[in-house]
């Protein structure tokens, strides 16, 4: 369970086992991974993984809405718990555009799950999907870092709200997502959904796996651009 206010939220089951083996299977067949990047570089020292961007790839199609479902389901579960990382970055309104009413916090509860999914699609959007494996006493992410920053010229760094991290297997030793401030760590649990902001206070890094390899996938829960959600302008 979650502590009141980490604001890191783990839904277990939310990828079937079958599902996760699945992906791993696939991964290992498929001979696509190359070395994980960070911001663009290849630096071992800070994140030693392969990976597979599978976002708009033919063969992970049926894989990439799965997870995508899952994650937008675990959204609208985080929405209602934190209400106001929807409404606090934007004035969110509902009803008509002759009669609109600004929502609030309250208004939460009353709002029907096929409507807050259709305002979390108007608002958000997905990011890339990378799956990763993290080998055995060598592979991790051991670098302390956020999901914001500047070095994008398009800005989508800027607009990442939250991460995701679907984690596709276990019984290995450690492995575990550790948040910094929060003094937290999150062990790996096949099938399980982690959702945290994105920003500094949720530093964190992935700690080495020890006694198997560990399999994630991962990305972001984006803002939409401005033009999308307020129009040209």
């Amino acid at each position: 369970m979650a502590s009141p206010d980490d604001f890191i939220e783990v839904y277990d089951d939310a990828i079937p086992a079958q599902a996760c083996a699945e992906m791993i299977r696939r991964f290992e067949a498929s001979g696509q991974h190359q070395p994980g990047l960070v911001g663009g570089g290849h630096y071992p020292e800070l994140k030693n993984s392969r990976d597979i961007s599978i976002t708009g790839n033919p063969a992970w199609q049926d894989m990439e809405g799965l997870l995508t479902a899952a994650v937008l389901g675990g959204l609208v579960r985080y929405l209602r718990r934190y209400p106001y990382s929807l409404i606090a970055p934007l004035m969110v309104q509902r009803g008509s555009a002759q009669k609109p009413e600004r929502m609030s916090a309250e208004d939460f509860a009353r709002v029907p799950d096929a409507e807050l999914d259709a305002i979390v699609r108007s608002i958000f959007r997905p990011g890339r999907i990378n799956l990763q494996r993290y080998r055995a006493g060598e592979g991790g992410y051991p670098y302390w870092h956020c999901e914001l920053y500047p070095r994008d010229n398009a800005a989508d760094t800027l607009h990442r709200h939250l991460l995701w991290t679907v984690y596709l297997n276990d019984g290995f030793q450690a492995g575990e997502t550790e948040f910094l401030y929060q003094q937290r760590k999150i062990a790996p649990r096949t099938g399980s959904l982690l959702l945290a902001p994105t920003a500094f206070t949720h530093t964190h890094r992935g700690n080495r796996p020890e006694g198997g390899d560990k399999y994630i996938a991962t990305s972001w829960i984006l803002f939409q651009r401005a033009e999308a959600i307020f129009g040209p302008g």
